[in-house]
């Protein structure tokens, strides 16, 4: 596959719902390193191939983009994009709806620690 005719099929789009080829080039290689990382943690080769790591970043990206985009249509209706947006548009997948609601109160949990030792650092600076 030769990336020279990615700008006249980024052409064909112009005008359409879909993101262009530039869109994805200008974000290209920005997760290579992580998604690496990940292959490597669901089996893959220490050192993938770069075209296999290019090829699930643009399906990622693809996701994320059209998931974002979906958040935002059922937003709109309300004019601010929360997070239960992403939570409604994901609820039929079960484990991808617990992944997040766990990661979402871990969160929580990390945002109420660092502010009981930001308490804590008040307190010992008053008391010296």
């Amino acid at each position: 596959m030769n990336n020279s005719s990615a700008p006249s099929s980024s052409k064909a789009r112009t005008g359409t719902s879909q993101p262009s080829e530039t869109t994805f080039k200008r974000k290209r290689g920005v997760f290579q390193k992580d998604l690496q990382h990940m292959m490597y943690g669901f089996g893959d080769d220490p050192n993938p191939l770069p075209e296999t790591v290019a090829l699930v970043e643009d399906i990622v990206l693809e996701y994320v983009t059209d998931l974002v985009h979906k958040a935002q249509d059922t937003a709109s209706k309300r004019g601010k994009l929360l997070t239960e947006d992403f939570l409604f548009l994901i609820r039929k997948d079960s484990p991808k709806l617990n992944r997040c609601t766990e990661l979402l109160s871990m969160n929580e949990e990390l945002k109420q620690a660092r502010k009981a030792f930001e308490v804590d650092e008040e307190k010992l600076a008053t008391i010296e």
